[in-house]
Parts: structure tokens; sequence; C-alpha cells
């Protein structure tokens, strides 16, 4: 894909490289992630990197920004990841032949979970670093306490696998085998591990002789100078973007179902959008403490990190599609992401699952731009995309096998010139679905069902994407099942400008039957041969009217099997009789409900959700949020919980039965300041 610079450079001054040359260079990098992405693509072992697509590729300046990525290959989440921490973390500096790799969370905050194991090398121009290859490969397992290494009943990082820190697993062309080997001796399936791994540091060695290349064919210093262009240049898109927008602060919140395997809470994420100009401060004041479970989102407090940005490339590039994708985007946008909390809590909190979080960051993100541009933002996005893991026994081998195998997506939000799209949208796009023959040939179970959930997606003008829906049947016992990002059976993804939210997701064990088990977010699960599991994903939100839908659209959808007829009667007013819409009772029955309806709020948030904030309030939460930041980090998750348990059994809510709910709780434990006095 060409990249257009169609105005000037950042600030109207004179761009030290011609737009022309720039924009060449600009496609040769393009192609070399590409090249990079394509070598791992092809030569993986996994079907998680090989089918699904989790993983990343780049290039880095020598300060470690990232300055390129791939547009069609790969997961979307990293376009302004920065390595600058991480690559100074590495002991002794650099020469040529060394690949670094991590895979901690806390050490330079670039892996952001214990499966993604990112890596870069460096590329050397007459005995000084020009640049580095990077990128990150998700592994299926990278041991832990559970097959996957990822749960949400995990509740410190020591149980998510093992960990390293910053260094390097070639040194001047060698590998180090003794390092790889403890990395091997740790997970459930090595010869996955390796393999991946060997393709990874092919894709590192491709895109070290693919930019030797461009440094021989436009020089170095154009080379660094233009790396350095094409940052400002997607600051100044960014920037021009953010000045189209009015001033203004817009609030927004949303929620996980649950903030840990015991206390299952709700979590709140929440996010104060203040636009400025050509910059905007992003502050998540007022989001949950960090919790005793692996959902919490390791960011270090660092104002560009890129998790936190994630919902805001895509506001960006759904407004120009023509924008760059690499870390100048990051640099009009500052996060506040008080210490402590969800969004930056400190070691050693879980992290694995963070992904559930980042789910719901991005549905926070695009609610708050939802009510600066209206009329440019879709509904929510599903918010839950289950990651289904199987650790089985294959009966004819006796070989252990553990596998990712089909993601379980949501839809996408209604969106203003169109429906969402149906088992995608931005929560999971890139990761892509892998087709049942391979699954059934790796793996040693039957899939029964997969396709498209009906009316799961929300009523609109534009309908919601409809979530996916999944169901298997295993054959060997003892067979762990884990699926990660469990969420959206509660709170569902809302609906905005007159739309409706979208329906929850579910987890069930042995459906339709006697046995059946209703498992909810559950994420972990060992059964027996004979078993059937169903997985289906929630659907996006609708944006607008339903009843402005025009009931051929709502005919189509019933003869393809994405809406019932008894959905298109009551959600949309539509009678269809022998295959065809009666218009007559279809605008009778409109205006019979368009009578029954209550006034259209902006959002659509769902019964729950509107039940839950009647006690729950803005104002309680903004009394609690005072309460606990005044706290010791190891006392918020704690007084949040008691102060949830007195609120259920208040009959009022609101901030004072929240004040009373602390003062009693200091009262039966004084002890609860003694570490900061």
């Amino acid at each position: 894909m060409a990249t257009s610079f169609s105005t000037g450079p950042a600030g109207g001054a004179e761009m030290p490289i011609d737009k022309v040359t720039l924009e060449v260079l600009a496609n040769h990098c393009l192609a070399t992630t590409e090249s990079m992405a394509y070598t791992l693509y092809r030569t993986a072992h996994s079907t998680f990197v090989k089918e699904t697509e989790d993983f990343t590729i780049g290039l880095l300046t020598p300060a470690g920004k990232t300055f390129a990525i791939p547009l069609d290959l790969g997961a979307t989440w990293f376009p302004g990841l920065d390595y600058g921490a991480a690559l100074e973390m590495v002991r002794g500096g650099y020469e040529e032949g060394d690949i670094a790799f991590t895979n901690d969370p806390y050490s330079g905050y670039v892996s952001t979970h214990s499966p993604d194991l990112h890596m870069w090398k460096p590329i050397f121009h007459e005995g000084e670093v020009a640049a580095f290859t990077c990128g990150h490969i998700h592994n299926t397992d990278i041991g832990g306490a559970v097959p996957a290494s990822l749960s949400r009943t995990l509740v410190e990082i020591h149980q998510e696998g093992i960990r390293f820190k910053p260094s390097k697993l070639y040194k001047a062309g060698v590998l180090n085998e003794e390092l790889l080997e403890v990395l091997l001796t740790n997970v459930r399936q090595p010869d996955q591990n390796r393999g991946d791994l060997k393709a990874f540091v092919g894709a590192m060695n491709t895109g070290e002789r693919k930019v030797k290349e461009i440094i021989a064919k436009f020089g170095v210093e154009t080379f660094r100078e233009g790396a350095e262009d094409l940052m400002d240049y997607a600051e100044h898109q960014a920037r021009e973007i953010l000045g189209a927008m009015p001033d203004g602060e817009y609030f927004f919140s949303d929620y996980t179902d649950e903030d840990s395997d015991t206390e299952r809470n709700p979590c709140r994420l929440a996010l104060s959008l203040r636009i400025e100009g050509d910059s905007a401060v992003l502050d998540f004041t007022g989001s949950d403490p960090q919790l005793t479970s692996s959902i919490n989102v390791p960011t270090g407090g660092f104002a560009h990190h890129t998790l936190m940005l994630v919902g805001v490339y895509y506001v960006l590039y759904t407004m120009n599609p023509n924008i760059l994708l690499n870390c100048g985007l990051t640099r009009p946008f500052e996060c506040v992401l008080p210490e402590g909390t969800v969004m930056n809590p400190t070691y050693p909190a879980a992290v694995g699952m963070r992904s559930l979080t980042c789910g719901r960051l991005r549905s926070l993100i695009f609610g708050a731009f939802g009510q600066a541009i209206p009329d440019r933002m879709p509904a929510a996005p599903a918010g839950a995309s289950s990651i289904v893991n199987v650790m089985t026994t294959d009966n004819r081998t006796g070989r252990q096998i553990i596998a990712a195998i089909d993601p379980v997506v949501g839809g996408a939000g209604g969106m203003p010139h169109a429906d969402g799209p149906d088992g995608s949208g931005a929560d999971a796009a890139y990761l892509k679905n892998t087709p049942v023959e391979l699954i059934e040939a790796e793996v040693p179970i039957e899939i029964v069902r997969y396709g498209l959930a009906p009316d799961s997606g929300g009523a609109g003008e534009n309908r919601g994407g409809l979530g996916t829906w999944l169901e298997f049947k295993v054959f060997s016992p003892n067979t762990r099942i884990t699926a990660r990002n469990r969420d959206r059976t509660r709170f569902r993804p809302w609906g905005i400008l007159g739309g409706k939210a979208g329906r929850p997701s579910n987890f069930i064990l042995n459906p339709d039957t006697e046995r059946e088990k209703i498992l909810g977010n559950r994420d972990t699960l060992t059964v027996a041969p004979g078993d059937v599991i169903r997985f289906y994903g929630p659907g996006g939100g609708g944006r607008g009217d339903p009843f402005r839908r025009d009931p051929a659209r709502v005919l189509r959808d019933v003869a393809r099997g994405y809406v019932s007829r008894g959905a298109a009667n009551a959600d949309y007013g539509v009678v269809i009789v022998e295959g065809a819409v009666d218009a007559k009772a279809t605008a009778a029955l409109r205006a019979e409900l368009g009578q029954r309806s209550q006034p259209q709020a902006h959002f659509d948030f769902g019964p729950e959700r509107t039940a839950f904030e009647a006690f729950w309030t803005r104002a309680a939460y903004d009394a609690l949020t005072e309460i606990l930041a005044g706290l010791p980090v190891h006392w918020r998750f704690f007084v949040k919980s008691r102060i949830f348990e007195a609120m259920e059994t208040s009959e009022t809510g609101g901030a004072d039965t929240v004040t009373a709910a602390f003062e009693a709780i200091v009262q039966a434990h004084p002890q609860i300041f003694a570490a900061s006095d």
C-alpha cells in the first residue's frame, strides 16, 4: 500500500528531505516490515502465529522509536511502541550479530504480558547503529499456573510463566544455548516455542538485510533523517485531525464485568478527554485500583504508552486512512495514569489478561470521542475477544497437544455509514480465524458449529455486528480449556444516537442437555470425553434509531439468519409475511412502538448498567476515587471490595453510602493508615 503525502510538514518548516524522496523511502520501509512479517508468518510453527497472526513487526530508530510497521500482517496495537527503556537495559551495549529479547512486563514496559516475547536486532552501518528491527510473537504457552499461561484467576506475575528481562539471545551471532534451554524447560510445548523462535529470528535477519539495502540506495543520513521525518509527519497528521475537533472536556466510563475471581464486582475504567487545539490529555483518574486478578494494564505510568492509545489510533485512522502509523502519532497525546490503579499497577501485580481491559479501553475512548465528534464515531465494539486454547491428549498417539483454536470474537459497533462488521471490528480485526479442517487435523477435537450468533448485534439504523459462535466436542479425559478475555456477559456493548446495546456473550458446558452449565466469564475448565463447549461472543452496539432502518435491510438480515422474525418485529417494527415486508403493517407497528419508547439518550447502556448506576452514581465513584487515592496501594482493593458490600445492602447507594462505609472500615481497621504515617 503506497503512502501519500498530501500536505506539508509539521509547523510549515521545510523538510530536510524532499517529499518525493520521503514517500519513496516510506514505501521501502513499509515493504521491509512486510517482508519481515511474511517471513515470520510463513515459517512459524504455532497456529496462533501462522494462522491467527498474533505477532507484530517493526523498525526502530537507534533511540527505540517505532517508525515503520506492516499494514496487512499481524496485530495493530503497537505502532506507537517505544523500546527505548528496554534497549538501555541490555548489558554491554550492542555489536554486530546481537539479538536481544524480553517478555517481562515490568522491564521497560515493552512486553505487556509474559506470553508476548519481544525481540530486536541492531543494524550497523560503519560501526554505528542505524536502526533496529523489532517485533513480538505471542507464545501459545510460556509456562506458569495454567495451560496457555493466562487466566483471570491468577493474582501475581510469578504465576504467569517464566520471564526474562531484556537480555541477549544471540551475542555477536552466537546463540545463547543455555538461556534458550532455560526457556524451553519451563514451557509445555517446547518444540512449538523453538519453531516460532527460529521463525522470529529469520524475520529479524530479513529486516536487517532489507534495511542495509535501503541504506545502500539512499545513504545512511537520508535514512536516519527520513525515519525522524516520518514520525514528524505522522505527528502533523494527528494534530491536524485534533485541531478540527471542538475543544472541550468529555467524560466517559465503562466496565469490565468482574474485577477478580473472588469478589466479582465490576472494574470501572474512567476517562476525561480534554481536547485543546491540536493536543489532547487522556486522564484516567477515576479508574479502579489495581486488582487481585490479571486484568491490570502494565504501563509504568508512561504518558504515551501505546496500549493506552490503541483506540486513539483507530479514531485517527478513521478520520484519515492515509495517516502514517508510527510513534509520531503519540506526541499530541498525554495520558494521566495514577500509580496503583488498573491502568498503572505496581509490581508484582498480575497482568496476563491485560487484553481484556484493553478491549474495554477502546470502548472507553470511542465513548469519549463519540461525544466530541458524534457524527463520525461508531457504537461500542463488542469489547470481548476470547482466545480459546485446548490442552488435550491424542488418543491415537498418546501425545499431549496444546493449541490455540479459533478466537471467539464479537461484532463491531454500528458505523455512521454502514452496519458494524460481523465477527470482527475494533477489538480483534487482526486476529484471523483458523480453518476448521486445520484445527481438526492438528487438535483431536470436533468442531460442531462455527459461525455467527443470530440476534446478537444491537438494533439500530445501522446494526451492530454479530458475535461469533464456536462449539466443539472433546474426546480425551482431563482436557483443559482456557479462554482468556471472557467478558461482556453482564455489561453490554453500548449503542449510540438511538441505537441499542448489543447482546451479551456466554460460555456454556454441554448446552441444550440435562447437564447444561452456564459458565459466563469463567476462563479455565477441565472437561471429560464427550463434553461439548459452546462460546458465543457479544454483538456490537447499534447506531441510530432502529425504526429508521430500511425495512428491506431488515428483510435481508432475516433471510440471512442474522435477525430472527421476532426481533424484526420487536426491535425494528418490521412485519414480514411470506418472505416479504408488509409495508402497511410495518408503518402501524413502528408508530405504535414509537409511542411506547422512551426519549432517546446519546448512549444506550442496556438494563444491567442502568440499574447498576442508579446506585453507583458518578458522585459515588468520585467519592470512592478520592478515598482510594489516599490509601497505601496494598489496601485499595480490599477497601473497594468492602465498600461494594455496603452498597449491596444500601437502599439508596450514592456518595453518602460510600463515605459512611469507609468510616466503618477505618474504625474496624485503624492500621489502614500505618504505612503512610
